[in-house]
């Protein structure tokens, strides 16, 4: 990993892989429909516009293969690491980003979990601040360790004088 991207303290804890999973699962969804109403298309077309439906179509499976590669990769990408003031939060393939968040700017923690996310066990914890340039989500998180991050954070946000 690139050293402009390490924690100063202490290594990365990654999600779990079942985001990729998830997000694999969303993909090929979305995917089929696209591929549905491209085949949709190819038929009901007259002949020469049926080029259409074969183009939505190829498309859709296009994307469905890019989504299954890209859902690995992002899940891969994600880490967070708790120091003694702030939490880091890095993701990012191509382009890369870490935030800090000071746990003194934190104004609440947030734990989502969709229907697919809860059927595999995962939540996202966001942490918000009074920027929306800092706020920061750290995705596909098991959930116990999820509920453990955000009382972490409760805990430390109310000893460093944050209105969480």
């Amino acid at each position: 990993m690139d050293p402009l991207f390490e924690p100063v303290v202490g290594e990365w804890k990654r999600n779990s892989p079942r985001l990729a999973t998830v997000r694999r699962i969303l993909t090929l969804v979305f995917s089929a429909v696209f591929l549905v109403a491209g085949i949709a298309l190819a038929l009901l077309l007259p002949d020469d516009l049926r080029w259409i439906g074969a183009i939505v179509a190829a498309v859709a499976l296009a994307g469905a293969v890019w989504g299954w590669i890209w859902s690995g990769r992002n899940q891969r990408s994600w880490g967070y690491a708790e120091n003694a003031d702030d939490l880091l939060v890095t993701s990012g393939v191509m382009f890369k980003r870490l935030v800090a968040i000071p746990y003194g700017r934190m104004q609440f923690v947030d734990v989502e979990a969709g229907p697919l996310a809860r059927a595999y066990g995962i939540a996202t914890v966001t942490l918000h601040t009074a920027s929306p340039e800092t706020a920061a989500d750290v995705p596909g998180l098991p959930a116990d360790q999820a509920t453990a991050l955000r009382n972490r954070l409760t805990e430390l946000g109310e000893s460093h004088g944050a209105g969480v």
